[in-house]
């Protein structure tokens, strides 16, 4: 018998002898006058043990087998779902060994065996968070992490990805050796081909967003003259879309907190996978990424989409590109990192000599020249082979010369011998 069973026999007991009354023994039970005249039927007919639940002592009809216990307390030992929280290691149950059981299950079970949680839980912080943007493709998160995805299958590498700030839907994601511009060009690429052109790009303040020399003097300002911009910020402003630099990792919430999520969940999904490679995990990413869009994307406050498609005179391999200028030679040839080249035979152009042009450089390592709003394709040529003049060798030993007799060094006197002689 419990403690509150034993209460309310005591209690009941006292209002069958005749010390209380039976609405004062409701009032000390908190319960209601039908209810305590139940109880003390049950005590009439069955005594004190009719105050024992009928369920005690005995397993509940919903209760998990013990060897499916052992099953679950197994896979949280293990290896394959090793450093899985409690809702992963539930998702993967399901997944892969067909076992659906809730987080909660999995905690208790954890809990009972004595392991610890992956992580320590924090108290809560106070905070002030952001609004999601409206619409999808309002705002587009921009970031790289370098972890160990594969953990000590291969080595590090970056993981760049971008979030839609509505929705939380993962527009693009692409593995990268490391952070780079060639790796956002991807990213870009992949976001505008599936998705459009979004209103606006937030990212953090690296050398791949921003120049090295985009601080301006006064003298710069007043002689009107703008912030240089960066390989991929040309490229941005060619496409049409805001660029916002932020000033703290908080400013961007949204991508840091997706890569805290990425990282506890991906490192086991490749794993489980089996991905031994960057290349491989690149091909995996499609379904990692629908996987995590389904249990992580949310709907946005506006229907309404604000990405925009591609107009059909934008190239995305001519806007994507690595850009530089050059003058156009007399002799109709541009120098560009050591080589020559010239625009391809049988297309005219119109760039007058001694022009600035801008080379553009495709991430397929294609050449354009880019001259007033026209693209001319360049080819490389060979220049002709100028021979050397051969050149005698020296001998490896020096040949000593004596001067003749009557050479004129011979006839030379020091000062001091023509003094001794005066």
């Amino acid at each position: 018998m419990t403690e509150l069973e034993l209460r309310r026999y005591k209690v009941i007991s006292h209002w069958m002898e005749g010390s209380i009354t039976g609405v004062e023994a409701a009032t000390k039970l908190g319960l209601s006058y039908r209810q305590v005249i139940r109880l003390k039927k049950k005590i009439t007919e069955e005594g004190a043990a009719g105050m024992i639940h009928k369920n005690s002592g005995r397993k509940p009809a919903h209760a998990l087998q013990d060897s499916l216990k052992k099953i679950i307390f197994d896979h949280l030992r293990g290896d394959k779902y090793q450093n899985c929280n409690d809702h992963h290691l539930s998702e993967l149950l399901a997944e892969h060994e067909k076992i659906k059981v809730s987080p909660s299950t999995i905690r208790r079970i954890r809990c009972e065996a004595g392991l610890p949680p992956k992580k320590k839980r924090r108290p809560p912080k106070s905070y002030r968070s952001r609004m999601r943007r409206a619409q999808k493709g309002e705002l587009i998160q921009l970031d790289g992490s370098p972890h160990h995805w594969l953990e000590d299958r291969a080595e590090s590498f970056s993981l760049l990805a971008a979030i839609d700030d509505a929705t939380g839907k993962i527009v693009a994601a692409v593995f990268r050796p490391e952070e780079d511009t060639k790796g956002y060009f991807q990213l870009t690429e992949q976001m505008t081909t599936n998705e459009g052109i979004p209103m606006a790009v937030y990212t953090d303040r690296h050398m791949i967003f921003r120049s090295p020399n985009d601080k301006l003097t006064i003298e710069q300002e007043l002689a009107g003259e703008t912030v240089p911009l960066s390989q991929y910020g040309q490229a941005l402003k060619e496409l049409g879309i805001e660029h916002i630099l932020a000033f703290t990792p908080q400013a961007k919430g949204r991508v840091e907190m997706l890569f805290q999520t990425l990282q506890d969940r991906w490192v086991i999904e490749l794993r489980l996978m089996g991905v031994k490679t960057l290349e491989e995990a690149n091909r995996c990413l499609p379904k990692l990424i629908e996987k995590h869009n389904r249990l992580f994307a949310v709907s946005p406050s506006d229907k309404e989409n604000a990405f925009i498609p591609l107009r059909p005179e934008q190239s995305l391999e001519l806007i994507l590109a690595y850009r530089d200028s050059r003058k156009f030679n007399t002799g109709e040839t541009i120098s560009y990192r050591g080589t020559t080249y010239t625009v391809e035979p049988g297309r005219s152009h119109s760039i007058p000599l001694k022009a600035s042009v801008e080379i553009r450089a495709t991430l397929e390592q294609k050449l354009y020249a880019h001259y007033k709003g026209q693209f001319y394709p360049l080819m490389k040529i060979e220049k002709p082979h100028k021979p050397m003049p051969e050149t005698k060798k020296a001998g490896l030993e020096k040949r000593t010369h004596k001067p003749a007799v009557d050479h004129p060094w011979r006839q030379y006197k020091s000062t001091s011998r023509i003094a001794q002689q005066a």
